[in-house]
């Protein structure tokens, strides 16, 4: 047993701690949950928790469903409110998903970030990432198609001390640094009820699970303030969506391989090649940092959200911008894509992220000029002439591109690439046979 794993085992006993919960994700990025007795988890740590694999969605077909999930004793927090009985705590860990035989499961997201982390520091790299996520606070969560109600009035950077929002924060990040999550920035967004809060950069796997976590701790601390929390990408059609804005950065030991003094944009050749390979490779990844029918509704034109595929400096048109807060600063360099969107797997979308930007390292891609006009104002056949891309329209588009892209097949392994088209598609076939209040309210008194 090493030292991290003692380490659970005694803060359980002192803590008087009852249950473990033990997460992991399925494909999709939904939080899956079991939980076991303190006494039960020296034998987890030496052979994992047995479960049907089968039964989680994209990892198993039924007669290869035995799975096994192994706790990381890295990420080890006590989870800071009491149980039901409200005596007591419980602790949480995440686990890697592995076979009967002790092999890693290729269908787990941990593992398919795991992959990609593994060819990245294989190139010397270790990759750092920053995000920026956006939801909503709701006055209840609805399912019979009616519109929500923001829980606030507020605008961007407001402080509202009337409502909801304030409060909400100030108990949600203390939550979050309670379980070792560091909080940069936090602020109401632009839209009635919508927050935003940023945490501060961390090596990718750990910020996965970091953003894991931090989706299941707004929901939980929403409920105590009598409010709900969405990351539905596009709850309301007069509101901006909910983006997740994400920094990459890459670092050779201490030393920010993105920087260099030099360049106007303090950005070294590593750094752009970088950045032209998420640009080569938006539309191929925009699936996996885009991957529900309601993301396309936050990626048109119009709204604030990226459509084109360009980069710039201060240009917020942009799909990836190069911040300027603090030049000179070498650590700080960084690049932000601006498509992915707050309800997509992490582990997923780091992953295609990294694969797409390294690529972009390896084969020396030439980075194009930046843009600095306000692409949001051009015309579809501006953009055109102008030798922009798009990113897809739609789920139906991002699927079609992904399928022909041999870097997300290769990133993300056979099973999960497979998986993830099958159930993308037949979301989107079941979206296309809606009929919606907008074709009801518009065709029907006059066709």
């Amino acid at each position: 047993m090493d030292r991290q794993q003692e380490f659970v085992l005694r803060t359980l006993e002192e803590r008087d701690i009852r249950f473990v919960r033990l997460w992991f994700t399925d494909v999709l990025g939904f939080l899956k949950s079991v939980a076991v007795a303190p006494a039960e988890l020296e034998g987890a740590f030496a052979e994992g928790i047995g479960f049907d694999g089968s039964a989680i969605e994209g990892f198993a077909r039924v007669y290869e469903s035995d799975m096994v999930a192994k706790p990381d004793p890295a990420t080890f927090q006590v989870l800071p409110w009491e149980t039901g009985d409200g005596s007591h705590y419980s602790a949480r860990m995440f686990c890697d998903i592995s076979m009967p035989d002790g092999s890693p499961c290729w269908s787990d997201p941990r593992h398919v970030l795991r992959r990609t982390l593994a060819k990245a520091s294989e190139a010397g790299f270790t990759c750092y990432v920053h995000p920026e996520i956006e939801f909503y606070l709701l006055r209840q969560l609805t399912s019979d198609g009616t519109s929500p109600e923001p829980a606030d009035r507020g605008g961007y950077f407001d402080q509202a001390s009337h409502n909801a929002a304030p409060h909400f924060r100030r108990h949600a990040i203390e939550t979050l640094e309670a379980m070792g999550i560091s909080v940069e920035f936090s602020h109401h967004e632009a839209s009635p009820g919508q927050q935003e809060i940023d945490l501060r950069y961390a090596d990718a796997l750990t910020m996965a699970d970091n953003v894991m976590t931090f989706r299941y701790v707004v929901k939980e601390v929403a409920i105590t303030q009598g409010v709900r929390a969405s990351f539905m990408p596009k709850p309301f059609s007069q509101h901006a969506g909910s983006g997740m804005h994400t920094h990459f950065s890459l670092f050779e030991g201490d030393r920010n391989a993105f920087y260099d003094s030099e360049d106007p944009y303090e950005l070294s050749q590593t750094g752009k090649a970088f950045v032209a390979g998420l640009l080569k490779h938006a539309r191929e990844i925009s699936a996996v940092t885009n991957q529900w029918v309601n993301s396309y509704k936050r990626l048109i034109v119009g709204g604030e959200a990226p459509t084109t595929v360009c980069w710039g400096h201060a240009n917020r048109s942009a799909l990836v911008r190069v911040p300027m807060y603090s030049p000179g600063k070498a650590s700080s360099r960084r690049v932000e894509l601006r498509s992915p969107d707050s309800s997509c797997n992490p582990y997923l979308a780091y992953a295609v992220i990294l694969a797409a930007g390294l690529k972009g390292v390896q084969e020396g891609y030439e980075l194009p000029e930046p843009t600095e006009d306000n692409v949001w104002s051009l015309t579809e056949a501006e953009r055109r002439a102008a030798g922009y891309d798009a990113l897809p329209y739609n789920l139906a588009e991002a699927l079609a591109v992904m399928e022909s892209s041999e870097l997300v097949a290769e990133t993300l392994g056979e099973a999960v690439f497979d998986y993830f088209l099958r159930n993308k598609r037949a979301e989107w076939d079941d979206y296309r046979r809606q009929v919606t209040p907008f074709e009801l309210s518009t065709y029907l008194p006059m066709l």
